[in-house]
């Protein structure tokens, strides 16, 4: 049974932001608010709480998932950024898109596209997410929180407890986040590719 947490979706508990980030390092998998719908975190470095993240969400390792950053630092530790892309992310970020980027040695090579060696990579516009990401001190490996055979996100915390209960270790309720997407943009060619139009804006990146 998971531990739900309802917090404060502007102002985040600390005590609460605490047992989520606990719950992470101890290899937990959780679903949390974005600014864009609810997604499934778990730590980087946990190959079991990954395959549960594809296993729940009915995807192959062809999909790619998203290293959720506190900001553009971290971004340039896990993926290869030039002097172009950077100012093109520090434009848009923290925001609603994802960005495919080529990873660096730094990311286990089980959570990249296994022939592309890319990876998602955002910084979150939402007070949890961002407020949890601080706490661990570290990002997050995150998927939209989309259960297999369903055609949209899960947008209330109560829903994904009625669904996912037995599922997940910890859920954090931080009220209703949307269906939207985020606007995906491939940043490993020489310009900007959009791969899905999202809530992220198009103009900041050249592509409307």
């Amino acid at each position: 049974m998971a531990h739900y947490v309802s917090i404060h979706p502007d102002n985040p508990q600390s005590r609460l932001l605490q047992q989520a980030a606990q719950a992470v390092r101890q290899g937990g998998l959780i679903a949390l608010p974005t600014d864009s719908s609810y997604a499934l975190g778990c730590h980087l470095g946990d190959k079991a709480a990954v395959e549960r993240i594809r296993a729940l969400r009915g995807v192959d390792d062809r999909h790619h998932l998203t290293l959720m950053c506190r900001d553009l630092s971290q971004i340039g530790q896990f993926a290869r950024v030039d002097n172009a892309r950077y100012r093109l992310l520090k434009a848009t970020t923290p925001g609603s898109y994802t960005f495919i980027l080529e990873g660096t040695r730094e990311l286990p090579r089980r959570v990249m596209h296994p022939k592309r060696k890319t990876i998602g990579l955002r910084v979150p516009a939402h007070a949890v997410a961002l407020a949890l990401l601080e706490e661990l001190g570290e990002p997050l490996l995150t998927s939209t929180l989309i259960v297999a055979g369903d055609d949209a996100p899960l947008t209330d915390g109560w829903e994904i407890r009625d669904r996912l209960d037995s599922q997940l270790e910890l859920i954090l309720d931080g009220g209703y986040c949307g269906v939207e997407p985020t606007t995906v943009v491939d940043l490993t060619g020489s310009v900007p590719l959009l791969v899905r139009a999202g809530l992220g804006a198009l103009a900041p990146l050249g592509l409307d």
